[in-house]
């Protein structure tokens, strides 16, 4: 053992490596940045959102249609359908914010769950005895302890920290699919909203017509107050219907702009295209197709999630099951007083005398039972979800053959009418009265178009596959509205 008084030239050498310690120590250290948030300019952010948004609008561009490609040069002119408001509540909904910072904060914690133990410091002896007229007596002797980890379990903890990753995100890419849904369902009752007041006014000009035309009879002698009072009746229900449409309406632009995550105001000026719901999809059988069907069942965002949290759950059973295991500590040290120096190793181990983590290993037994579980439950709703969208849509499809030929019905007689009117065979009341009724059969075709399309919808979101517009594929990790982060895929 080496004792006595150190030599300088040694006593700047370990000065020199505490120095090359300390600041490798300080360059690994991370550095507090603060960010107050303020509510004030929060809300004016967002109530300064717009759809006239120079990144918003290279976003949209960038996770366009490749196939279309916009001259080289120029600024691609926006058409404001399902697609491109779709991109919009993307780039703008707070939902999908929120699962990108869980999504974010699931990725950090695999780096957590990577990292070695820190060792420790501690000292086994610290004293200072003095020695009456002798020189004092110093015991000094640190120890630095290393956790030495056993049975695998950094690796099992690793392994629970990626799946959850992995479902964080898989919930991820379902917020953006329900966003998808919002906008699709808030475009449609806006669509169906401003059809209904496009045909009650003209139903309202009918019925105001045919009531001023039975009024003048009544006055001459030619009707009875019955004729006019029913007609009259009829215009008033139109008018009514139709505040209700416009009311309709103005709520279907707020969730609308709730669904994009934009203020009101900010669809001010901007012309929707509707061109989408115009017509009733033609599926054929690919709503019941068995690829489609299968991949639902094994690819949907919430079943690759669930699937994610499965194995998470074996990894934590597997890590319960090796905390039977001891850790072992080693805690190498050296001991100085004035008289001699030691080197000491100290190792120490948990001692399982009186439980083996049965508590735990039950624990998580259970809980890969309840995600099995909630996994076969998943499964189910996905299956009846399919089954009864596939249905809904096939009676729709058989309701709108129904419309589409009444309503052709109706337009032939009206042809057939407006021909003997015009040859003096038929009176003008008439000719409105078989009008009005050829409105009433376009209103319940739209009905019968509305339902259609929600079927679609509503199938759309069982398979989480698209039918208004293409699939949208833009990268979701990475906030788009913050700069510098990579334009979407």
């Amino acid at each position: 053992m080496a004792h006595g008084n150190f030599a300088p030239g040694m006593h700047r050498t370990r000065s020199t490596i505490a120095g090359f310690c300390a600041l490798a120590w300080l360059a690994g250290c991370a550095s507090y940045q603060p960010a107050p948030l303020s509510a004030a300019q929060n809300a004016q952010a967002i109530e300064a959102r717009t759809l006239t948004d120079s990144r918003l609008e290279a976003f949209i561009a960038a996770a366009g249609d490749a196939e279309h490609p916009a001259p080289a040069g120029s600024t691609p002119q926006i058409a404001w359908d399902v697609t491109s408001l779709t991109l919009a509540a993307l780039y703008y909904h707070p939902d999908l914010d929120i699962a990108r910072a869980r999504s974010a904060a699931a990725r950090s914690d695999v780096v957590t769950a990577q990292q070695i133990p820190n060792p420790s410091l501690s000292f086994e002896d610290l004293s200072y005895a003095p020695r009456g007229a002798g020189p004092a007596q110093w015991t000094i002797a640190p120890v630095i302890n290393f956790l030495i980890e056993t049975a695998g379990k950094r690796s099992l903890r690793t392994s629970e920290a990626r799946a959850l990753a992995a479902a964080a995100r898989a919930d991820l890419s379902g917020a953006s699919w329900q966003v998808r849904g919002g906008v699709r369902d808030a475009l449609l009752a806006l669509w169906a909203a401003q059809s209904r007041l496009s045909l009650l006014r003209q139903r309202l000009t009918l019925s105001d017509q045919l009531a001023t035309l039975l009024e003048h009879r009544f006055a001459a002698g030619e009707a009875s107050s019955l004729d006019v009072a029913r007609e009259r009746t009829h215009r008033n229900e139109a008018s009514l219907a139709a505040r209700d449409a416009e009311r309709e309406a103005g709520l279907a632009r707020a969730q609308l702009a709730a669904a994009i995550g934009i203020p009101l105001r900010a669809l001010d000026g901007i012309e929707i295209s509707f061109g989408m719901f115009d017509q009733p999809l033609s599926l054929g059988d690919e709503s019941a197709s068995g690829e489609l069907r299968r991949v639902a069942l094994t690819q949907r965002s919430d079943v690759q999630g669930l699937l994610a949290q499965y194995a998470a759950a074996e990894s934590a059973l597997a890590l319960e099951t090796a905390y039977q295991y001891p850790n072992l500590t080693l805690s190498p040290g050296y001991s100085f007083d004035s008289t001699q120096n030691r080197y000491l190793l100290l190792p120490a181990v948990e001692l399982p005398l009186f439980n083996h983590n049965q508590g735990r290993i039950a624990e998580s037994l259970a809980r890969r039972e309840e995600a099995a579980a909630r996994f076969t439950a998943l499964q189910t709703r996905i299956i009846d979800a399919i089954d009864g969208a596939t249905l809904a849509y096939r009676v729709s499809a058989s309701s709108m053959q129904t419309a589409d030929a009444l309503l052709a019905g109706e337009k032939d007689r009206e042809q057939r009418t407006l021909r003997s009117f015009q040859a003096g065979a038929i009176d003008r009341p008439t000719l409105l009265a078989v009008q009005l009724e050829r409105l009433a059969a376009e209103q319940a075709r739209l009905e019968a178009l509305l339902q259609a399309q929600r079927a679609v919808g509503t199938l759309e979101d069982a398979l989480q596959h698209s039918f208004f517009g293409p699939a949208l594929t833009p990268s979701l990790e990475q906030n788009p509205r913050l700069a510098g982060s990579p334009a979407p895929r």
